[in-house]
């Protein structure tokens, strides 16, 4: 059962900007704090930035093949399933646990605003809080994931303008004495000395967990309405609004709190809050950052659950994951196995060695969503249309893939180690399970081909493409595409010589004698005629020689490309582009419809051009099946 697209600009642009907002800020500035100081501020810039190539080839890609599954989805796509069989669960272990990290969080503030005179192991209640509400969302998103949605902009709204509160109000309580050290290092725990700008560079590493959540709703995008604008625009004003609030919000925290206070407290906000509120200041900050910890924990759930879905589609995981409810249309089976893995986590893994994991994690995928896009691109695939391309290809791709390659063996062995583990275990599930119940193409494939000039059997990514592009596009098939579905496609490269007019009508007589009652000599009779009337060379390269006949309700098309042309007149450019229409008297009406069809989609922008790039003969079928017109029902 196909999932609902019922998301609309508002519940995407708070999904990316509640998955950001979270223990990124709320938390993680004391813990950054004691590794570079005031220089926090900038490492939160240089996160902004590190996420840029990331965030813009997943928008193309995303734009380009809106499924669910996110970075699986477009690693497998370009990499190939074993590749893609790691980034699935590595991109569903990180959303899962980054979920996890968050209502860890959850707990932490819940307990801060319990009476001192109550006694409990706190460390206890917080990971029963956090356990109770992986249940509550669990619940949640199995039974609508438009509600999900409608909830994740309430408590966005509630949380941006607290955090926009909170910037103007502190501001006139900022110490700027906070600041005299700001590239001093002492604030490290590393005796060692280490340059600041090292410090920072492995800082904004740490915190990348914070922007990681905005790339989180590619793996939502087939339940994204209007996909192609809905998405980057969605994107790119999440992007702009939470980093300025990032790097606001540190400045504020830092100037108001001393570097002992910032290097003691696990609420910073809150803290900061106090100072300049009071209690109500505190208490606001509590219920703003456990609103940030709730919509993380619900997009997270929301996106992650995604995954094992898509992989269950493509048989790299068995069937059952991916199970949709037929009620409430949510992939239930998955949110379910999600929710339980954040459990463990919550239960098993403490706060920081989260952070690290999931950093770790979510810089390795940013790596294959930049080689992803330039896979797909160095393919030249046809039905690879993305409504947003990244501008400067190649310069930001390879950049995202370097940056982010050099964060990730910032991080430390740790996090490196447990990724490596977890690559190993991935890799042994596919060779286990996946590999035998798999057959696909993949752009890398593609590549490969174009480079070799060797032919490989690639057409059932191009047939891939082309269906998420009609159901992305909402096109809805009329006669004419069911024609072109079946009709007879002539594919002329300069290896078949230069055939003239006559051999191109012996040619689709050929072709048209199969499915319609008359004969080639019948055929080629009557073309000739139609053309003595007058010239079916309709505008420069295309010509659709035409005809009526005898007999009810048949109507066929034969469609020729032609890399070199045909001369069908002399002083008139070679034809390279031939539509060949055959129908009953009957049919007439219809006709002239198809006749209306052809003319809409070779004005097209850059047609011609388009057309003689194209390679095979499924390719130009494509072409013209995805082409840009009005499509009439019944038609």
């Amino acid at each position: 059962m196909e999932l609902k697209r019922s998301l609309g600009f508002a519940e995407v642009f708070c999904i990316a900007s509640g998955a950001m907002i979270s223990s990124g800020i709320f938390i993680l500035p004391s813990l950054a704090f004691l590794y570079s100081g005031p220089a926090i501020i900038f490492s939160y810039l240089l996160g902004a930035v590190f996420i840029i190539p990331a965030m813009l080839s997943k928008a193309e890609l995303a734009t380009a093949m809106p499924k669910s599954g996110g970075s699986y989805y477009f690693t497998n796509t370009s990499l190939g399933p074993l590749f893609g069989t790691f980034a699935g669960f590595t991109n569903w272990l990180s959303l899962a646990m980054k979920s996890a990290f968050a209502l860890l969080g959850i707990g932490i503030f819940l307990q801060l605003l319990v009476p001192e005179s109550v006694n409990f192991d706190t460390e206890l209640v917080v990971k029963i809080l956090a356990v109770l509400c992986t249940l509550f969302f669990m619940v949640m998103n199995i039974l609508s994931v438009k509600e999900s949605g409608r909830f994740q902009v309430i408590l966005v709204v509630f949380l941006l303008a607290a955090m926009i509160l909170y910037v103007l109000a502190g501001f006139f309580s900022v110490n700027p004495e906070h600041f005299n050290d700001f590239f001093a290092s002492k604030y490290n725990p590393n005796p060692a000395p280490i340059p600041t700008i090292y410090l920072m560079i492995w800082t904004a590493g740490l915190i990348f967990v914070s922007f990681g959540g905005l790339t989180n709703i590619a793996s939502i995008a087939a339940e994204v309405k209007n996909p192609g604008k809905t998405i980057p625009s969605a994107m790119f004003t999440a992007f702009v609004v939470v980093s300025l609030l990032y790097a606001a919000i540190a400045f504020i925290t830092v100037g108001i709190l001393t570097p002992q206070e910032m290097a003691e407290t696990q609420t910073p906000l809150s803290t900061a809050a106090d100072k300049f509120w009071g209690t109500p200041g505190f208490i606001l900050m509590a219920l703003a950052a456990m609103s940030a910890f709730i919509t993380t924990a619900n997009a997270g759930i929301m996106s992650a659950s995604r995954n094992p879905m898509a992989m269950a589609e493509d048989n790299l995981i068995p069937e059952v994951f991916g199970k949709v409810s037929y009620k409430y249309q949510t992939p239930y089976v998955s949110i379910i196995l999600t929710s339980l893995f954040m459990i463990f986590s919550i239960l098993v893994l403490d706060l920081e060695g989260l952070v690290k994991v999931a950093s770790a994690m979510m810089l390795l995928l940013a790596v294959f969503d930049n080689l992803s896009l330039i896979l797909m691109r160095a393919s030249r695939l046809t039905n690879y249309k993305p409504v947003f391309k990244v501008p400067f290809y190649p310069v930001i791709p390879i950049a995202g893939v370097l940056i982010n390659a050099l964060m990730l063996i910032q991080l430390g062995w740790i996090p490196l180690l447990i990724t490596g583990a977890f690559f190993a275990v991935s890799l042994l599930w596919y060779f286990i399970y996946s590999k035998s119940r798999i057959q696909r193409t993949y752009a890398l494939i593609h590549v490969v081909e174009r480079l070799t000039n060797k032919e490989i059997q690639t057409e059932n990514l191009e047939n891939e493409l082309k269906n998420i592009l009609m159901e992305r596009d909402e096109i809805q098939e009329d006669r004419f595409d069911k024609i072109i579905k079946t009709a007879a496609i002539l594919n002329l490269t300069e290896s078949d010589g230069e055939p003239t007019r006559t051999d191109i009508f012996h040619m689709i007589a050929h072709e048209l004698a199969k499915r319609l009652p008359l004969s080639e000599s019948e055929i080629v009779v009557l073309l000739e005629e139609r053309e003595k009337e007058s010239s079916t060379v309709i505008s420069d390269e295309l010509a659709i020689p035409h005809f009526l006949f005898q007999g009810t309700q048949q109507f066929e098309i034969v469609v020729i490309r032609s890399e070199k042309g045909i001369v069908f007149e002399e002083n008139k450019a070679p034809v390279k582009a031939i539509f060949a229409l055959a129908g009953s008297i009957d049919e007439r009406n219809f006709h002239l419809q198809t006749l209306m069809a052809i003319a809409q989609i070779v004005k097209n922008t850059d047609f011609m051009k388009n057309w003689q790039a194209l390679k095979s003969p499924n390719d130009i079928r494509n072409s013209i099946l995805l082409a840009d017109r009005i499509r009439k029902k019944g038609v």
